[in-house]
């Protein structure tokens, strides 16, 4: 099968366009035709070795993808050869081709009026937000939420989500372009991190209470602000680390303000508990189809310009996702 290929580690424009065997398939396993491949901050560092996750070389990266099952293992009944499917694949790895595997526990199928380029730009931002914001956050209607990196496609899922839930959504980005695109998917306040103090702005728009719950896929200094921005019994939900800093948490802030901070790996979820991942998503897409959830593409490339893709992520000019598409 075609794919782009990692063949030594390093940056994007290291892939070149190959083939690669396909995968035997497995009795849990539903082989897809890919139509759509989502673009992920962790496809960079899988390619660089900077990521927890090794696969040994050659591989196609991408994990997330949208298509078509075309064929099912000998223990599947809940999917069917012809079903529109998205999810993750079973490796991690080897979305980036016009065939990938993907199984029961990691794969959800497509609501009705979706196509499959919203569907793999659906499955992980929307799918982390919810279970970031509902199992791992407890948010309530009428808490206040803060989102930082709210213009990237999981942030932007999470401002949207909040609102569903009936949160107040502040809302954190470092443009004011980003900050407007975050208002057009819900977002109450804004706050531009890079002209503004983050915890002033926090605490003058809450009154002096600070967040009740804080979505972080960002980490570093932003982490810094927000972990000294939490209302009492507030969760400060650890999601991602896109500014490349891991940072560290001064535990006497949770002892003195009586808050939580809590990690969020989506893919745990999918793993340990796919039963809720599979209510989350039922919400998530009826979500959907009432015109709540409105997920931002950025921008498609075909499936050869994967490094283009990998590079806009890399270069920080992503408001929302990027879909690589493969046929028609």
């Amino acid at each position: 099968m075609r794919a782009m290929i990692c063949t030594e580690y390093g940056p994007p424009d290291s892939l070149i366009v190959g083939e690669l065997p396909t995968e035997v398939l497995g009795a849990n396993d539903i082989r897809v035709r890919v139509h759509a491949a989502s673009v992920n901050f962790p496809d960079t560092l899988i390619m660089q070795g900077k990521y927890q996750l090794k696969p040994p070389l050659p591989f196609a990266p991408g994990f997330e993808v949208a298509g078509e099952a075309i064929e099912v293992g000998a223990a599947v009944t809940r999917y069917r050869v012809g079903d529109r499917l998205m999810g993750l694949t079973s490796s991690g790895y080897g979305g980036f081709a016009e065939e990938a595997v993907t199984d029961v526990t990691r794969a959800v199928g497509v609501p009705d009026g979706m196509d499959y380029v919203t569907a793999t730009a659906f499955y992980t931002a929307y799918g982390t937000s919810y279970h970031a914001l509902v199992q791992r956050g407890q948010l309530r209607s009428g808490e206040v939420l803060v989102v930082l990196g709210a213009s990237g496609g999981v942030g932007l899922a999470a401002v949207e989500i909040g609102k569903a839930l009936g949160a107040r959504v502040l809302a954190a980005a470092s443009t004011q372009e980003k900050l407007e695109i975050t208002r057009q998917h819900g977002a109450d306040e804004t706050i531009n991190y890079q002209d503004e103090d983050l915890r002033q702005r926090i605490k003058a728009l809450t009154d002096g209470k600070g967040a009740d719950v804080c979505f972080d896929a960002v980490g570093g200094d932003q982490f810094d602000a927000a972990s000294r921005s939490m209302n009492w019994n507030g969760r400060l939900l650890v999601v991602g680390f896109t500014s490349g800093r891991i940072p560290h948490l001064p535990t006497n802030l949770l002892l003195l303000k009586s808050y939580q901070a809590v990690g969020v790996y989506f893919n745990n979820l999918v793993l340990h508990d796919p039963e809720t991942n599979q209510a989350n998503f039922r919400h998530l897409c009826q979500l959907f189809s009432d015109g709540a959830l409105r997920p931002r593409i950025f921008r498609t490339y075909p499936l050869e310009h994967a490094a283009d893709a990998l590079n806009d992520v890399l270069a920080r000019r992503v408001t929302g996702k990027l879909v690589l598409t493969l046929g028609a």
